[in-house]
């Protein structure tokens, strides 16, 4: 096989991850009602650990600068910032029923560069070796399976239909195999090094900003045991693939 169709196979595999949040479609909807905000708290914690173990040490490989990296993390925390300004006036001020949480707008945007940066990435490590870019590939498929979960669990929770979310959760994912193919059309021309701590800083505000918050509604004693425990869950996740990856 060529680098061009490993590249297409592995970005249709990525993809397909989204689907994992079909599990939910068996579920009745008072137990979806209550696996819900744990699965809001173990996003918020994957996105944080996504965010501090993994995009922000790669980025700093490659922008030397300290300044540059913390400013294009904090450019992606504004624009996101801004973003929800935006998405909340849009949808506040319209009398309608259809109205959704800017949050879930977010994270299928955030999802989707994300996703299409790893594809830029993994497409251009297959162009090198083949091999190499399996190994890269299966460990951003471990990565990216809590974060589908999570991901599903926030749209669920901003008023989508399951059925509506995993679609558009598998749309983002597609952005995966974007990232590749454009990575196969331009190969190592390409400079996008700034985009990883500008994608950063946008996980960084969905997690901390939107999810976080989410979460601290609950009053519960058992209840938030159980989310700060879903919490820790996703940053411990997180924090052992790095572990993994770079032994």
């Amino acid at each position: 096989m060529t680098a061009l169709a490993w590249i297409v196979l592995t970005g249709l595999a990525m993809s397909a991850i989204a689907l994992v949040g079909s599990t939910t479609l068996l579920m009745k909807q008072a137990t979806l009602d209550r696996i819900v905000m744990p699965l809001v708290a173990f996003a918020a914690g994957s996105l944080l650990g996504g965010a501090f173990f993994h995009m922000l040490p790669a980025a700093s490989q490659t922008i030397t600068d300290p300044t540059q990296l913390y400013l294009w993390t904090l450019l992606g925390f504004t624009v996101f910032f801004a973003l929800e300004q935006f998405l909340h006036w849009h949808h506040c001020h319209r009398a309608s029923s259809n109205c959704k949480e800017p949050l879930t707008y977010l994270i299928l945007i955030g999802d989707g560069l994300h996703n299409f940066l790893g594809g830029l990435g993994i497409g251009a490590v297959f162009l090198t070796d083949v091999r190499l870019g399996l190994a890269a590939w299966l460990a951003a498929a471990a990565h990216e399976v809590p974060q589908e979960l999570g991901d599903f669990g926030v749209l669920i929770h901003g008023g989508w239909g399951r059925k509506k979310a995993l679609l558009f959760n598998l749309f983002s994912g597609l952005t995966f195999l974007v990232g590749g193919i454009v990575a196969w059309m331009v190969s190592a021309r390409l400079e996008v090094s700034f985009l990883v701590p500008f994608a950063a800083g946008n996980f960084i505000y969905i997690g901390a900003s939107d999810l976080v918050p989410e979460v601290n509604k609950h009053r519960d004693l058992g209840a938030n045991i159980v989310l700060f425990l879903c919490f820790v869950g996703g940053l411990g996740l997180l924090w052992l693939m790095r572990v993994v990856v770079t032994q």
